[in-house]
């Protein structure tokens, strides 16, 4: 008898062992699908994911299994293997109703986030009709999990797919009920979450409209709830305020015979009641100022930031149209052009802290071999000149050779018959040195000369010309730890003066 409790013991502890065994594979298996997710080693976390899940599967842990098979479904569809990602849902779903079969009791919550994943796909795929079915059986399971945390997400996912799909009233309904119900609770850090999802949700649907009209009332927001916090902080400063009134009146009715002293105690308390007020309203006007101005800045700086990327994306979209256009027309060399120069001015503008490589050039074979190439391009009997030592200095040739070509050039398009056009190079210290180059021609007017180094400043027909040569050469020259200038002194036609730090 006693032999056989023995063995029955022993087998019990042992199938503790395996499982406990187990519950740390599955454990482990998750931690490492995580890590390999956030190194970006995408197929080992989908691999990883897929085991995770199985494991926990085999020990009925409901939550982490549908939480590493939805990881699993999203890393199928982001590599758009659509099959594969609808077939790990669909095993979820059999494994959760498996789950409430045992139970008894519905999973509405584990079910939740299978059908979100559902929907994501197919507004990825651009199937509103598949996902407008999702959708409603997402409504459905969020109504009968009856939590707070499920029904904002909800509505964060009907705002989501009603943008994607064009329907921007219903989206801005959405959005509005759920910064709505938090306005109610005063929970300003979740209105806050709010605006900055909205705008993350245009950004990704592409709606440049919506980014705008989000990012104002976002602005008027930020204003609006500084400004009510503020007038708490004043309220708790006129409760303390009232408090320390009400407690000098009670002194003042326990200590009659001392009623002058207390007179004077509580003048003097009011006055410094009052300087503390004052004070404190002028510190937080300094402090909302400053803060309004910061996020003025950042803000200006995050729609330059937008600008740049959308006219990237733009002029990178138009290339592949471009190049199906006839190629001989002037309009389609002109849009090559302006497509080639906004791509180049936003490179430069996203690298200016990454300086070009040097090298050693005879500065004198350099500046001749720049200006044989613009001989074929200037009028009758225009004289070329180069003034330049022959002296070896490190420059960046490549760049160097781009700058000056273009102002080579502008000067043979400018300078009439029987003009000038020459390059000068002059040492200006051990370290500093400059490229000139100065022609007869018509120069530029005087109020245009403001906004030449500027982009963007001028709509202009493109065929002749787009007005990024010189933006994009005064970058350059930047890079080049240097600065190109208008010489506004010399009035025999245009000079430009590129100087350079080595």
């Amino acid at each position: 008898m006693r032999k056989a409790f023995t063995i029955i013991l022993l087998a019990a502890l042992c199938c503790c062992a395996v499982g406990a065994t187990a519950q740390e594979r599955a454990d482990e298996l998750m931690k490492q699908a995580q890590e390999s997710l956030a190194q970006k080693e995408y197929i080992k976390a989908r691999y990883l994911f897929l085991q995770a899940y199985n494991a926990f599967a085999a020990k009925d842990q409901y939550a982490k299994a549908v939480e590493c098979g939805i990881n699993a479904s999203g890393l199928y569809h982001r590599e758009n293997y659509y099959q594969e990602a609808f077939e790990v849902l669909r095993r979820i779903d059999s494994f959760v109703g498996t789950g409430e079969s045992k139970s008894g009791k519905p999973m509405p919550a584990l079910r939740y986030p299978v059908t979100k994943e559902r929907l994501r796909m197919y507004i990825k795929l651009k199937n509103p009709a598949r996902a407008k079915e999702q959708l409603a059986r997402l409504e459905e399971t969020a109504q009968a999990a009856r939590t707070d945390s499920l029904a904002n997400d909800l509505l964060y996912t009907q705002a989501d797919y009603y943008y994607t799909f064009g329907m921007n009233a219903q989206g801005d309904d959405a959005i509005n009920r759920l910064i709505g119900k938090y306005k109610e609770q005063k929970n300003y850090a979740k209105v806050d979450e709010c605006y900055k999802t909205l705008i993350d949700i245009a950004r990704k649907a592409n709606n440049a409209p919506l980014v705008a009209r989000t990012y104002d009332k976002y602005i008027l927001w930020s204003d609006s709830v500084k400004a009510l916090t503020a007038q708490d902080e004043l309220n708790v400063l006129k409760q303390k305020y009232d408090e320390s009134l009400a407690t000098i009146q009670e002194k003042d009715d326990s200590l009659s015979g001392r009623q002058y002293i207390i007179i004077g105690l509580c003048v003097l308390a009011a006055i410094l009641a009052a300087a503390l007020i004052l004070g404190a309203i002028v510190l937080m006007r300094f402090i909302l100022l400053t803060r309004k101005q910061k996020k003025a800045i950042d803000i200006a700086n995050e729609h330059n930031e937008l600008k740049t990327q959308f006219i990237r994306n733009i002029s990178a979209q138009m290339e592949p149209t471009l190049n199906t256009l006839d190629q001989k027309q002037p309009g389609v060399k002109a849009l090559h052009l302006f497509s080639e120069h906004i791509q180049e001015l936003s490179e430069l503008e996203s690298t200016l802290a990454e300086p070009y490589e040097m090298e050693e050039k005879n500065i004198n074979t350099f500046c001749e071999g720049v200006m044989e190439q613009i001989k074929g391009l200037v009028k009758p009997e225009v004289a070329l000149t180069v003034n330049a030592p022959k002296l070896n200095v490190k420059i960046c040739p490549e760049q160097l050779e781009a700058v000056l070509l273009h102002l080579l050039r502008n000067a043979a398009k400018y300078t009439p018959a029987g003009g000038k056009i020459w390059l000068d190079f002059k040492k200006r210290g051990a370290h500093t040195h400059q490229f000139i180059v100065s022609d007869t021609g018509c120069g530029i007017p005087e109020e245009a000369r403001e906004n030449i180094f500027k982009p963007f400043t001028e709509v202009k027909d493109l065929t002749q010309g787009d007005g990024l040569g010189l933006p994009i050469c005064s970058l350059k020259a930047t890079k080049m730890n240097g600065s190109l200038t208008l010489d506004a002194g010399y009035t025999k036609g245009a000079r430009f003066v590129l100087e350079l730090h080595a």
